[in-house]
C-alpha cells in the first residue's frame, strides 16, 4: 500500500465525517427556507416597506441566496463523496487518477483533486473548464 492510499480506519473516518457533514448541510439548508415564515424575517419586511430601503432588502435576498446555493453545492458534493466511498472509486482525482493523500481527504474529506491537479486548476483561473 502507497502512503497516498486509504486505511480502512481512515475510510470510516472520512464516511463518518461525510455522513454528519451531510446532515449538518441538510438541516442549515432546511432551516434557511424555513426563515422565510419567520417572525423576526416578516417584522424586517414590514420595517423595510416602512422605510422603502428595499437595496438592504434586496443584498439580504442576495447574501440569503448566495448561502443556500453555497450549502446545495457544497451537500452535492458530499453525496458524490458518499457514492465514491460506496462504490470503491472514493480518494482519487478526478484529473490524473493517481490517488489523493488521506492528508488532504482528512482536511477536506469531499476533495475531488490532489493537490497537483487542484492547485493547477486554480492556476488557469476562473471561467477555465474543470478537469
Amino acid at each position: 500500500m502507497s502512503r497516498a492510499e486509504l486505511t480502512d480506519t481512515d475510510r470510516r473516518l472520512l464516511a463518518d465525517r461525510l455522513r454528519a457533514r451531510h446532515r449538518e448541510l441538510k438541516g442549515e439548508i432546511h432551516r434557511q427556507f424555513a426563515d422565510h415564515d419567520d417572525p423576526q424575517t416578516m417584522a424586517l419586511r414590514n420595517r423595510l416597506e416602512d422605510t422603502d430601503d428595499w437595496a438592504v432588502a434586496d443584498s439580504m435576498q442576495g447574501l440569503d441566496i448566495a448561502m443556500v446555493s453555497r450549502d446545495i453545492s457544497e451537500l452535492s458534493q458530499v453525496e458524490a463523496a458518499l457514492k465514491g466511498l460506496a462504490d470503491g472509486t472514493y480518494g482519487r482525482c478526478a484529473a490524473c487518477d493517481e490517488p489523493i493523500p488521506a492528508a488532504r481527504l482528512l482536511a477536506n474529506p469531499a476533495a475531488v483533486r490532489c493537490i497537483r491537479c487542484q492547485e493547477a486548476l486554480e492556476r488557469r483561473g476562473p471561467g477555465t473548464p474543470s478537469l
